[in-house]
């Protein structure tokens, strides 16, 4: 009996922020996975290692967490005013399944260093020696990101002295803008505020009454009050991931906020919505110990935030709930804010299970609306291995 051979695809795996994926150019591709469709998901779950009963994505690159099942498609773009545009593929571990409706905000940090180093930016643009603005389209959320990539000798330089909590080992550090955040209104889900409330009350049977910020910006995220939900805002991922009956309340609490947000029109539809929205909850700063052992003291942090990602508790933040974060951070009156001590700011730092972050916003009020025009914060990126990444023909 002939067996199919195994074909290679270039690729590059790359940790951006405190997630790692698989890269590639849309030029690389198969022809057939060139465009969005079956034939797409279904190289990028072989790839990936995907569904696995198992849940260990050993026959793949996958590295069986949400933060490490990640797929990414980067491409000249023909938009003006932007040198590429992003992909981004959330790929289910036990699932048939790649999720397209949202942005990865750590592993945006490698797009501009992937694009630069994968020669599609123009030369003209990358000094010897210096910052290269990289300008790059999200696709799936249709945002602009721009990213300020460090290069020596006409490189992204990679080695630095960044350190990230959540990423064990410094590295160079790479700003991230991410512009206009928020929804405007036309897009999946509605606006900033989808039911034009900076404070909902989510009804959840079987888990309660309980109020709710629902934002749309960087990534649809719902937020609540951990003591409302009988947490204290200090838990690490054991204290949640252990507990089938808590992952299953906070499914059921993301699927009832997706309906409020208008993102399903029915509550069996969050089964295709893996990726978004995201569930988060927080609380007032207070001292706690961090995963790796660091104390994080109440005067370092303005507030307690941990999300869900894919199902379990993240491992630090992810990068578009931290712009979800520091854009409710700076709206008074919202629960990130209310919990942050309330008032005005442009800057938030939160303690997550890895240790701190801070993000910056810029936010003002325009006839009665919050308009948010940027989103700041750092993250650092590094090549893990490049080469090409091998797959069973029968995979196409």
């Amino acid at each position: 009996m002939a067996h199919p051979a195994q074909i290679r695809i270039p690729a590059t795996y790359m940790r951006g922020g405190t997630s790692k994926g698989v890269f590639f150019r849309l030029q690389d591709l198969p022809e057939t996975a060139r465009q969005p469709g079956p034939a797409r998901d279904t190289l990028l779950l072989r790839v990936i290692g995907s569904p696995d009963p198992y849940g260990k994505q050993t026959d793949g690159m996958g590295g069986a967490t949400s933060s490490t099942s990640k797929t990414v498609i980067v491409s000249k773009s023909a938009r003006p005013d932007h040198d590429v545009d992003y992909l981004f593929g959330q790929v289910a571990i036990d699932k048939a399944f790649v999720d397209w409706t949202g942005n990865c905000g750590n592993l945006s940090a490698a797009v501009g260093p992937f694009a630069i180093a994968g020669g599609l930016i123009d030369p003209a643009r990358v000094p010897d020696n210096g910052v290269c603005t990289v300008r790059i389209w999200q696709a799936n959320i249709g945002k602009t990101i721009i990213a300020h990539v460090p290069v020596t000798h006409g490189q992204p330089q990679e080695t630095g002295d960044f350190e990230l909590d959540g990423v064990t080992f410094p590295a160079a550090e790479v700003q991230l803008e991410f512009l206009d955040p928020a929804d405007e209104g036309d897009g999946d889900g509605g606006a900033m505020f989808p039911t034009g409330k900076l404070v909902d009350t989510l009804e959840v049977p079987g888990v309660g009454s309980f109020p709710a910020t629902l934002i749309n910006a960087g990534i649809p995220t719902i937020f609540v009050n951990a003591a409302d939900i009988g947490y204290i805002g200090t838990e690490l991922q054991d204290d949640i991931n252990s507990d089938p009956a808590a992952l299953a309340r906070f499914e059921t609490i993301r699927a009832h906020g997706a309906l409020r947000m208008g993102l399903i029109k029915s509550l069996d539809e969050i089964a295709t919505r893996q990726h978004t929205p995201k569930i988060a909850f927080v609380a007032p700063p207070a001292d706690y110990t961090a995963s790796s052992g660091k104390p994080v003291k109440v005067s370092d942090i303005d507030v307690l935030a941990r999300a869900m990602s894919m199902g379990k508790l993240h491992h630090a933040m992810m990068g578009t709930a931290a712009v979800a974060i520091g854009t409710a951070a700076a709206i008074p009156g919202t629960l990130v804010n209310l919990a942050a001590g309330g008032g005005k700011r442009q800057a938030v730092r939160f303690g997550h299970p890895s240790g701190t972050l801070r993000v910056g916003a810029q936010a003002r009020e325009e006839r009665g609306e919050w308009v948010v025009t940027k989103v700041i914060m750092s993250r650092s990126a590094r090549v893990l291995m490049e080469g090409w990444v091998r797959v069973p023909g029968d995979a196409l």
